[in-house]
This record gives structure tokens, C-alpha cells and sequence, in this order.
């Protein structure tokens, strides 16, 4: 093991011994301190006591059912020490000098053991394998497991694969080789500044601990990233509106308006001009506005789905008539904010007046709340009645908890990768724009996030006619006939394509469905120029989605053009030159400018909105 290197007892000098000395009594005095800040952090919440009583009952049924099939538990005990006399075998030879073969290697995409150690040194070459044996031996154990229903098995499945996950041996000092070689090499510096590091990230934390992801002094909004020119012309309690500055000298008549989700920011789609959605957007021609969501506190805990459907989208299109005299617009949505969207095309419809809305796109967007995905374990009754309570104690969830749910969600890339760089390695993290989004988070409104949890993802009710009451109009989906374009990503986790699918069939009007590459951000944030990922079409919309995939055509490079392509020869945004407009500047119409974008609403930090820090100036 690490071979060729001295331990710090042995071959060095007085000096380097109480050089280390004072390493570890600085560990130590860190560790203390944690230890210290953990405990003074320890306080009851009912949303994440009923995670845990949910956990406990999930590895309780899961012992009762193997208690009652002693085959599988005989089974399993055997394969068990079958791996282990399998593995001795090969450490002998291994240590003996004989080139073994692996019994078990990590799965592709698995990072965590690309060190040459785990393959070239005996001892981690056995720490590794002993680790993936137990992993694979959980996994298949859970699916074989009787007298489970579905959705107890994906819960069981996924509290297994955390704790199984944060029990890897890359997750500690002593059993991963890049740590262990850092610590002789600083002689435990990397220790003393990844504690210190922890402590300062626990400080910034909710709920868990958000690790820190990438040097946020790199990044200012409106700075570096969000930078598409423009202004915004009108505001609200909730919203700002920005219209963007145009780029051609005619733009379509139609105006675009664009509503992103508000949990995290807007400017995901707003990142770099090399990949701005808004950016390219406009160099089509479009004349683009796009909604700001207000990063609410305590003072907004009333708020509700109909008042952000209200003075969202609705306020949104009141003002775009203003600015431009226009009555129609055209909608593209993003993931929560294409819920809004379906909703407020649904009202609009059932009021009369859907003639506002000439079509409408639908990116990564569930209306259809059948599979969630395995955000769904956290949203069982007790669960949603736990975030409920809390909700209505505090007025609001911390956006810096729903962050640490998420990354939950893709654990080892999310969290515990950051976790062995920023604190067992001491590493600074690097400068990633995506990444200082990701932690750029939001809150969310006791009277709106309540509402959304029980009745779309818990009971599924945006599905059912007249299921969904807003503003005391019933509104039905299956109404619907204004165009709609649907945008969803295979490896999507968030909102899984296999659930936005059959939200695809529920309007009565004209729907193209399409399926792109990568996940929820990558597929979707997919600038034409890199040519990546590709995308699925088929014109056909069948009633189940391996139908659709089973008929589908795979196209190369980005979804973009295409979607271009049907908002233009569809005549959504009519390209004929007769029937376009000269390019419409912000503040030209009746709207003035209130301020240039990016705006202050998405310049409010969860710190200052909460009170944690003084509002910058």
C-alpha cells in the first residue's frame, strides 16, 4: 500500500514529527468545533422527522419480508461468504506478485475508483471489490424481496442506495489512496482546510449541509453570466418582466414569452452567449420577454398557485400588450413553470380566452404526475404532511434544502464527489458557471409549494377535469386546443419523460412530442453549435410512450432549430417578411424601462431575503 512512501513515524525528523504534531492538534480543534456546531444545529423538523419514520418502516418491511423467505436469506448469507473466500483467494495471489483479474469492476460512469491504486495496489484493490460486491449483493437482494408493493421497493431501494453510497471507501481518509497521498504529502494541511471548509459550508446550510461546488467569487449575475442586453419594463410584487434588446432589424409579430421555473433562477437559460436560449432566441427574430421570479421570504407566505398564475403569466401577457400591442403571444415553459403554464392556458381556455395564448412549448415539463421519479419518495402523505407543518410554521421552505433533496437525487456525482474534494482533499472548488447556478437557489411560498406538493405530485390532479380549481374556475386540460410543442429529455430525473409523455396527450388541439438527449439541464440547454446529443421525433402520438419511442426517428445535433423550424412553418411566428415587424426596442411602447436587466429580482440571495446578511446595495 502507497508503496515507496514513509509514514510520518518512520525515517523522519524531530522537526517533521512535530510538524505533525501540530497538524493533528489542528484536526482535532477542527473536529471539535464541528462536532460542536452539529449539535448547536440540532433542531426538531417534522418534514425531515417523517423521512426518517418513512426510512425506519421501509427497512422494517423490508426485514420482515426477508425473515419470511429463509431461502433468499440462505441464499444471500452464502453468496456473501462465498465473495469472501473468493476475494482471499485473490488477495494471496495478488500479494504473492500474480496478476489477478477483478471479480467485480465499477460500473461505467462510476468515477469514484478511477485512481490506479484501486487496480494496481492489493489492498485497495480488495477494499474496492469487498465494496462493490456488497453493493451489487443490497441491489439484488431489494429486487428480489416479496410482499412489496412498487412504490415500497423504489423507497427501499433508494434509502439502501444512500447509505450504501455514503459507505464507500472512497468516502474516507484512510481507505482512499488520492486522500491518503494528499494528507503525507501536507502533512494533514488538507484536513485542517477541508474541516475548515465544512464548518463554513454547514454555517451556509439549511437543512443537511450544501457542499460547496465550484468558487463563487467567479461569478457575478449580470456580470459574467446573465448578460443578454435588455430591461425590464414591468414589475410586480412576484415578477419583473425583462424584454430583451433585439438583434435583427424586423422580428416576428407574435411576441415570446418565456416563464421559467421558480425553483432555482431564470438564467439557466441565460448562462453564456454560447449558450443562452434567450440569446439565440432572439437572433431568430423574436421579439423575447421572459418572467423573474421574486426570491420570496416569510412576507410572501400567502401566496398562492392561482396569485403566481395571476401575476405570472396573466400580469405577464397584460404587459406585453402594452409594450408592443399585441394580444397574442406565443409561451415557451420550463419544467415548474410549464405546470404554471398548462394551468393558465388551461384557465385562460375555460375563461374565454385562450386566443391570447397562439401556442405553447413545454420543456422538461410534468402534467402527468404518475411517475415522479425518485423525488417521489419523498412525497408520501406523512412526508407532505411533515413539510406541510413546517411550511406553516415558517411561511416558507428554504431553498437551501430543497437543493440538498436534489442533489440527493444523483448523490455520488452531486454530493459526495464534492464532499472528498472540498473536505477530505482540501481542494478549492473550480469555476463552473452551471454549478454556481445550481447553488444559487430559491425559496419557495408556504401557499403555493403546499399546494403544488399534495395536489399535483401526491394526488395527481392536474390530470383530471376539473380537478384543479384556481381563481374558482375549474380548469380541464383536455380543453386545451392552442398548439403545443413538448420537449423532454431521456435521462431526465427530475421529470421523467416516461410521466411528461402522457401530458403530451391530453390537449384536443394540434401536439408535436419530441425527445432529447442528456438530462434535465444538458438536453435542454443544447446550443445548436456543439452538435451534441441528438434528438427523437415521431409524428405519430400513440397511448403509451414505448410506443412512441418504438416509432421514433433519431436526429443529430440540437432540438432548437427544430423547434424553430414548427413555430415558424406553422406560422406561430410568421416568417413572411410582409408580415413582420421593425425589431421592437424596450421601453418604446407604452412600458418604460424600470431598470436594465438582469433586474434586482433575481439578484436576491436566500442570505438577504432571509435576513442572514444585509441586502446588497
Amino acid at each position: 500500500m502507497l508503496s515507496g512512501w514513509k509514514m510520518p513515524s518512520q525515517g523522519v525528523s524531530q522537526e517533521e514529527l512535530e510538524a505533525w504534531k501540530v497538524q493533528l492538534s489542528d484536526v482535532g480543534e477542527q473536529y471539535k468545533g464541528l462536532l460542536e456546531d452539529l449539535l448547536s444545529r440540532i433542531a426538531p423538523s417534522e418534514a425531515a422527522d417523517s423521512v426518517y419514520s418513512d426510512m425506519r418502516e421501509s427497512f422494517e418491511a423490508a426485514a420482515q419480508s426477508l425473515m419470511s423467505n429463509p431461502n433468499l436469506l440462505w441464499q444471500t448469507q452464502s453468496r456473501l461468504l462465498q465473495d469472501q473466500w473468493l476475494l482471499w483467494q485473490q488477495g494471496v495471489r495478488a500479494m504473492s506478485g500474480e496478476q489477478v483479474t477483478p471479480l467485480i469492476t465499477p460500473a461505467k460512469g462510476d468515477r469514484r475508483f478511477k485512481d490506479e491504486a484501486w487496480t494496481q495496489e492489493p489492498y485497495y484493490l480488495a477494499i474496492m471489490q469487498q465494496y462493490l460486491l456488497f453493493s451489487q449483493m443490497v441491489e439484488e437482494l431489494i429486487e428480489n424481496l416479496d410482499g412489496l408493493d412498487p412504490t415500497q421497493k423504489r423507497n427501499l431501494a433508494f434509502y439502501a442506495r444512500q447509505l450504501v453510497s455514503a459507505m464507500s471507501p472512497t468516502n474516507f481518509v484512510s481507505t482512499n489512496p488520492e486522500v491518503m497521498r494528499r494528507t503525507i504529502e501536507t502533512r494533514g494541511q488538507n484536513l485542517v482546510d477541508g474541516l475548515t471548509r465544512l464548518r463554513e459550508d454547514l454555517a451556509n446550510s439549511a437543512e443537511g449541509i450544501n457542499v460547496r461546488m465550484t468558487d463563487r467569487s467567479a461569478f457575478g449575475v449580470g456580470d459574467n453570466i446573465a448578460v443578454t442586453p435588455g430591461a425590464v419594463v414591468y414589475e410586480n410584487e412576484l415578477i419583473q418582466l425583462i424584454q430583451y434588446t433585439p438583434t435583427t432589424e424586423k422580428t416576428f409579430k407574435t411576441p415570446l414569452l418565456i416563464v421559467p421555473p421558480w425553483i432555482n433562477k431564470y438564467y439557466i437559460l441565460d448562462l453564456r452567449e454560447d449558450n443562452s436560449l434567450v440569446k439565440w432566441m432572439v437572433d431568430q427574430g423574436h421579439t423575447v420577454f421572459l418572467i423573474s421570479w421574486r426570491n420570496p421570504g416569510p412576507e410572501q407566505r400567502d401566496i398562492t398557485w392561482a396569485d403566481y398564475m395571476q401575476m405570472g403569466p396573466v400580469s405577464a401577457m397584460e404587459a406585453i400588450e402594452q409594450a408592443c400591442g399585441e394580444k397574442s403571444v406565443n409561451l415557451l415553459s420550463y419544467c415548474v413553470g410549464g405546470t404554471l403554464t398548462a394551468s393558465t392556458v388551461a384557465y385562460l381556455t375555460s375563461t374565454r380566452r385562450g386566443r391570447k395564448v397562439k401556442s405553447v412549448t413545454y420543456m422538461a415539463t410534468l402534467q402527468d404526475f404518475r411517475d415522479p421519479g425518485d423525488i417521489g419518495v419523498f412525497l408520501n402523505e406523512r412526508v407532505v404532511e411533515g413539510i406541510e407543518n413546517t411550511l406553516e410554521m415558517k411561511g416558507y421552505l428554504d431553498g437551501r434544502s430543497m437543493a440538498y433533496t436534489f442533489n440527493l437525487l444523483r448523490e455520488n456525482d452531486l454530493f459526495w464527489s464534492f464532499y472528498i474534494n472540498n473536505y477530505l482533499k482540501g481542494e478549492t472548488p473550480a469555476a463552473f458557471d452551471l454549478l454556481y447556478w445550481n447553488t444559487d437557489g430559491t425559496n419557495l411560498p408556504a401557499g403555493t409549494h403546499a399546494w403544488y406538493l399534495r395536489h399535483m405530485y401526491l394526488e395527481n390532479r392536474l390530470v383530471e377535469p376539473g380537478g384543479i380549481e384556481l381563481d374558482e374556475v375549474k380548469i380541464d386540460l383536455r380543453k386545451i386546443s392552442t398548439p403545443c410543442y413538448f420537449v423532454s429529455t431521456k435521462e431526465d430525473h427530475i421529470a421523467k419523460w416516461n410521466s411528461t409523455y402522457y401530458g403530451a396527450l391530453l390537449p384536443k388541439g394540434p401536439v408535436t412530442f419530441v425527445l432529447g438527449g442528456s438530462g434535465h439541464i444538458a438536453g435542454i440547454v443544447n446550443p445548436p453549435h456543439k452538435n451534441k446529443y441528438g434528438y427523437w421525433t415521431n409524428d405519430a402520438l400513440p397511448d403509451t410512450h414505448e410506443a412512441w419511442q418504438e416509432g421514433s426517428t433519431f436526429n443529430e445535433g440540437s432540438w432548437w432549430p427544430h423547434w424553430q423550424a414548427w413555430v415558424t412553418e406553422n406560422g406561430y411566428a410568421d416568417p413572411d417578411p410582409e408580415k413582420m415587424v421593425p425589431a421592437r426596442q424596450p421601453g418604446e411602447g407604452e412600458l418604460s424601462v424600470i431598470e436594465s436587466a438582469p433586474g434586482r429580482y433575481v439578484k436576491m440571495t436566500i442570505p438577504e431575503v432571509l435576513g442572514e446578511i444585509p441586502a446588497a446595495e
